[in-house]
């Protein structure tokens, strides 16, 4: 097998901003994995909170030897050596993950969704992030985002209420809420989840910093809206950790290392009796496509990462209906629209 990969920096149609920053681009490692005449892609998505880089990924992925296996179907041994070469990293083996998952598909010609088992129809409908903004432009995102039936709705500064008015003087949509660990005070917090709720909300995502470990389990205790753990929960090993303490988890790809891990966690979740959210990061189609083939698992979607973007260099998976249904195309389900893209 041969492993190439190339930078490339995803524009964002919007400044995307949360609790704690803001950004108007997103870096990004695309992979790609030839053997045989058969071709996997993958990604690498890094926002600033991962720690990692173009150079970090690189360096990684430069360490890689994917030639000395003759076998792409050894697909645990591959991906164990790819996970226990250097600990962290995670963005970066996940792009190696997602492409081994294509290319495997691909040979196998079936989707992942349908050689894991699972029933497409079973799908959530995916959630569309409106992120801090000025009034206008919150509405303007709002009206954006007509054909999506749920909306997420950053929040977590001293203006939430207000926002949250926009939202509702231009739509009565349900929508869900991410603070971004933007709360301290969990009385505080509890109030607002109660004054959420009769906003139509669905759940609350990350209400409070992850180290606020007893706030935390004091607010989910109490409250009427399920809590998810998202910068509380990276990898497999955190999702027993944090029972008790939120509701349920959002497994992003690109925290966790990739597909193979994204299943692990969900079955771990499952037999916690924890809800569960598929979460994105800005991303492309690439690993859109590859995190729908797990939708159907779940209880909740986050998959609109490309739909944010203005520079999509891959056609995958659309949203139908509001749904991020994982579509019947072999391995991930994506094409690059250059093929000379990498050279």
């Amino acid at each position: 097998m041969n492993l190439t990969f190339k930078p490339y920096t995803l524009g964002l149609k919007h400044q995307f901003t949360l609790a704690g920053s803001s950004r108007g681009t997103t870096p990004v490692m695309l992979t790609k994995i030839e053997h045989k005449g058969f071709t996997g892609y993958g990604e690498a998505s890094m926002p600033p909170y991962l720690g990692e880089s173009h150079d970090s990924v690189s360096k990684f992925l430069k360490m890689l030897d994917l030639r000395k296996f003759n076998d792409p179907f050894n697909l645990t041994e591959i991906l164990n050596y790819i996970n226990n070469i250097v600990p962290g990293n995670t963005a970066a083996k996940a792009s190696v993950d997602i492409a081994m998952h294509d290319l495997l598909g691909k040979m196998i010609k079936q989707p992942w969704y349908k050689i894991w088992g699972f029933d497409k129809t079973k799908t959530p409908l995916t959630t569309y992030t409106i992120g801090i903004d000025t009034d206008e432009i919150i509405r303007q995102k709002v009206k954006e985002a007509e054909p999506y039936k749920i909306l997420k709705v950053k929040l977590g500064r001293d203006n939430d209420k207000e926002i949250i008015d926009i939202v509702r003087s231009v739509t009565d949509k349900p929508i869900a809420v991410d603070i971004n660990q933007g709360w301290k005070d969990w009385k505080m917090a509890l109030e607002m989840v109660y004054w959420l709720k009769e906003k139509n909300t669905l759940f609350v995502e990350q209400p409070m910093p992850k180290n606020q470990i007893d706030d935390m389990a004091r607010l989910t205790e109490k409250s009427p809206l399920p809590t998810f753990a998202d910068e509380a929960v990276q990898g497999i090993d955190d999702v027993v950790k944090i029972k008790g303490i939120y509701s349920g988890i959002n497994i992003k790809l690109m925290k966790c290392g990739g597909m193979r891990n994204a299943r692990e966690m969900i079955s771990i979740a499952r037999a916690l009796d924890m809800q569960i959210m598929l979460g994105c990061m800005t991303e492309t189609s690439c690993a859109i496509s590859a995190a729908a083939q797990l939708a159907p698992t779940v209880d909740f979607a986050d998959l609109d990462g490309n739909l944010l973007i203005n520079n999509d260099p891959f056609i995958g998976l659309k949203v139908t209906d509001g749904y991020t249904k994982p579509i019947d195309s072999h391995g991930i389900g994506v094409e690059l629209l250059n093929p000379a893209f990498f050279g």
